[in-house]
């Protein structure tokens, strides 16, 4: 007997089904991602294993397995080692000034870049400042080298003897201007590079935010303080809190090849002292140790960043 009552029969896929459904169509994706996931695994968190050579006093004829543990030993060492404070401090100091000067050149590049109204010369400008970022640090090394030598062919010192008569100077010698040149290296060879990123968000603004701007009498320095500023932050957040992440760490290729004897106090970073004690002197579990410790300090100085940049300005990495 019917109460009245009329039954509705659902055609809709039940959930299982729809997942299936969504996998099939993102398999594709998938099949894409493997490769780099795969090589992600094989080459990124399968060394990790290496770590605990950093708690042994490893040998490389009796293996990971075979040598002897000796906990913090060598994380001791080097925390109480005054050279490696003194490598410390020049890692820091090179990286403060990479903060301050590189990593504000590509938003002001941008910025004067974005203002150029001849739409020809802009392309060719970009174009040519992209273009030191396709030169390897070994070729960078030795043009520097070049035009600062003392030499005749030093543009820079042949420059200052006939503009002022001041005898040539090898700057790349002077312990108290290597720090300088290094930065302006990097600057030089990145900013181009460096300000794609800014050149695509800028490119992403409403235009019609310049339009309303200009009819209210906003000039082009106001433009570009109040519209076209808060449209890069949070390309810019991004991309300090990265800078941040790796202030611990420098360029190898940079260092190493633009620094001398003459001037190691001033010049040997983290990476060229690991390099020297490591490789030269075979101390294996001493530079894993400062590597391990390098690295839990990027990312527990990242994590914080990103926390304080969250509170701050209400934007982050995740």
């Amino acid at each position: 007997m019917s109460d009245g009552t009329v039954n509705v029969i659902s055609t809709k896929p039940g959930l299982p089904r729809r997942k299936k459904i969504q996998l099939g169509r993102q398999l594709a994706l998938y099949i894409l991602m493997a490769p780099t996931i795969l090589s992600l695994f094989i080459f990124n968190y399968i060394p990790m294993y290496g770590v605990i050579i950093a708690f042994q006093d490893y040998s490389v004829f009796k293996g990971v397995m075979g040598s002897d543990w000796v906990s913090l030993k060598h994380f001791t060492k080097f925390l109480t080692d005054d050279r490696f404070w003194s490598v410390m401090q020049n890692t820091l100091i090179i990286n403060f000034y990479d903060l301050l000067f590189g990593f504000t050149a590509p938003i002001l590049f941008a910025l004067l870049a974005n203002e150029i109204y001849n739409k020809k010369f802009k392309r060719i400008m970009q174009t040519v400042s992209y273009l030191p970022h396709f030169l390897s640090w070994v070729v960078v090394a030795g043009l520097f080298y070049a035009i600062l030598s003392p030499s005749a062919s030093g543009l820079v010192n042949n420059a200052l003897v006939w503009l002022f008569g001041i005898e040539p100077i090898f700057f790349m010698t002077e312990p108290g201007l290597f720090r300088g040149i290094v930065v302006f290296a990097d600057i030089w060879k990145s900013v181009g590079f460096s300000a794609i990123l800014y050149f695509a968000v800028i490119a992403g603004i409403d235009s019609s935010l310049y339009e309303a701007a200009w009819i209210d009498g906003a000039n082009r320095v106001q433009q570009a303080i109040f519209i076209t500023l808060p449209g890069m932050a949070p390309m810019i957040v991004l991309m300090f809190l990265l800078k941040i992440a790796s202030i611990f760490g420098i360029g190898f290729e940079r260092i190493f090849l633009m620094q001398n004897p003459l001037v190691y106090d001033k010049s040997d970073v983290i990476a060229t002292y690991v390099y020297r004690i490591g490789l030269e002197q075979a101390q294996y579990s001493l530079t894993t140790a400062i590597g391990l410790t390098q690295s839990l300090l990027a990312f527990v100085l990242l994590i914080s960043a990103n926390w304080a940049s969250k509170r701050a300005v209400g934007m982050g990495l995740y």
